[in-house]
């Protein structure tokens, strides 16, 4: 069979796939590669990856793609495949999460010439979708970002508090981020620029948290996350990688790109809260982020 009719096989993949040679310079590129990342094939094709178009990074914000870390560049020198959870740049700015296979390409003498990589939408948003569904039904969403609203905060927040107080024990933790010296990308770049980059926060926002929470937009530009766990250390990985990602990520506007910060308050709900007594020491643990320099994280425990 030719090689074209390969090709069309993996565009007909929901994976996105793509090929790169000895030197790391891309060579194929699929259909559902430029779906998942915004980038076509004309893009990409004859770059290297080192380029860091996709910027890659871990879950902690580290940038993979022009250093050691690199999980392709490691299978091209010593020819083990790799699977790792990823986040990669879409082309409109925001991060997403993906799952990352890479495996090694040899020739007939089994030296290796190349590798392919697959990667896949990592976002888990099936119970996320869900939940929007009904919440747009009652008027609940946020129309800039997508995400429930302030309302739809109070109805979440106090369900939580209510199952709280009926099962005995605390089991979750928020989140208050305010992205930083936001007036000035408005005065500078305009509003409309500026809704942009709010779409690209709160999307790089509920990425992070994936299927550990929800995020909301608070209002302006400040939002709200929900996270499902009591565990101070991984409420604290959750806060650091929205911290990280948010700073990551990057719109295009024209030959600028505009990059942005956020200032985060992290806590866990406890028995004796109320819904206006975890908001408001979220609210005070955001400030004093903002106080501290900004792009910062800050925590506050019962136990600490």
């Amino acid at each position: 069979m030719e090689l074209s009719f390969y090709k069309i096989l993996l565009d007909y993949l929901y994976d996105g796939v793509y090929f790169v040679n000895k030197d790391r310079k891309i060579i194929y590129w699929n259909t559902s590669a430029e779906s998942l990342t915004g980038y076509s094939s004309k893009d990409v094709v004859g770059c290297y990856c080192y380029n860091n178009i996709l910027k890659h990074t871990n879950c902690e914000g580290c940038l993979l793609c022009r250093g050691e870390l690199c999980p392709l560049a490691k299978t091209l020198k010593d020819g083990f495949p790799r699977e790792e959870e990823l986040y990669l740049l879409h082309k409109n700015g925001h991060r997403i999460p993906i799952l990352v296979r890479i495996s090694p390409v040899r020739n007939e003498q089994n030296e290796i010439i190349g590798a392919v990589e697959v990667f896949s939408d990592n976002s888990r948003k099936s119970h996320l979708l869900e939940q929007l569904a009904q919440f747009k039904e009652l008027s609940l969403i946020d129309s800039l970002t997508g995400l429930g609203n302030k309302r739809c905060v109070d109805i979440e927040l106090s369900a939580k508090m209510n199952e709280m107080n009926k099962v005995g024990r605390p089991f979750f933790g928020v989140l208050f981020a305010d992205i930083d010296h936001f007036k000035r990308v408005n005065d500078q770049y305009g509003h409309d620029t500026g809704d942009k980059i709010l779409e690209m926060v709160a999307k790089t926002i509920q990425n992070s948290v994936g299927n550990r929470g929800i995020a909301f937009r608070w209002g302006g530009e400040e939002f709200f996350v929900i996270v499902n766990t009591h565990v101070k250390e991984e409420l604290v990985k959750v806060a650091e990688r929205v911290r990280a990602m948010t700073e990551q990520s990057v719109f295009h506007l024209g030959l600028e790109d505009i990059r942005v910060t956020i200032s985060v308050g992290a806590t866990l709900a406890e028995l004796n809260d109320t819904d206006e007594t975890l908001v408001k020491r979220a609210d005070e643990l955001l400030y004093v982020s903002k106080r501290n320099g900004r792009n910062k994280v800050t925590t506050s425990f019962s136990n600490e």
